[in-house]
């Protein structure tokens, strides 16, 4: 099984698609969202199926919102869940309408998820991409990179993310080792300095999202 470093360098790869409508420094925001997309993309597939029906099942029914965000989470067996009938597979298969059904996607993520890519507005990332001709070729790229937990277990997901941010970090030419692991933001975010966290380092942010710690305060997407 390839490790952390074999798949943080193929993400890395993607990146050299982002030079010219993105200086070096300006990298994170776009591959550490959409590394978190096409985690959770991969995490979701096995009940995407039961999703879909759960949500065609409560159709005109009373439960909205929270209640239902809570009733399809427990169709995907995780604390979060996507409705949207695309995936990934879909996303690559249409680029005429890429912008659009990328958009779509992303919405159709349970209203924690939501919350992440509404906080750091990464619809304005993938209109930027979109202009520079590069959106389809970002997503078809990441489409070939198998994220699923069982190709990727949760510890060597951290460790992707720590490796891509230690990176970005030195591209940004900040100090070695001024960063938060996964782990360490995992404890904070329980903490009073969530907050503070949150926009000091949304990169620790996003990659504590993607090894599925995705609770976050709602007072902390203010």
């Amino acid at each position: 099984m390839p490790d952390h470093s074999y798949f943080a360098n193929l993400i890395w790869q993607i990146a050299d698609l982002l030079r010219g409508p993105y200086r070096p420094p300006q990298y994170e925001r776009v591959m550490l969202p959409m590394t978190v997309l096409r985690r959770f993309d991969c995490v979701l597939a096995p009940t995407k199926a039961q999703v879909l029906a759960e949500l065609e099942k409560r159709k005109g029914g009373r439960l909205t919102d929270d209640a239902l965000d809570t009733m399809l989470n427990k169709a995907a067996g995780q604390r979060f869940h996507n409705h949207s009938p695309l995936d990934f597979e879909k996303l690559k298969g249409d680029p005429d309408n890429i912008e659009k059904h990328l958009v779509s996607y992303i919405k159709g993520f349970s209203k924690n998820v939501r919350d992440i890519f509404d906080f750091f507005e990464f619809e304005n990332e993938i209109e930027r991409m979109r202009e520079a001709n590069i959106l389809y070729l970002v997503v078809s790229k990441f489409c070939d990179v198998d994220l699923h937990p069982n190709a990727v277990p949760n510890e060597q997901m951290g460790l992707i993310f720590e490796n891509l941010i230690r990176r970005f970090n030195e591209l940004a030419n900040e100090t070695a080792g001024d960063h938060f692991t996964p782990r360490e933001v995992a404890l904070r975010l329980s903490t009073e300095r969530t907050i503070a966290l949150l926009k000091e380092r949304r990169a620790a942010l996003i990659a504590a999202a993607a090894t599925g710690r995705i609770e976050i305060h709602k007072e902390a997407a203010c």
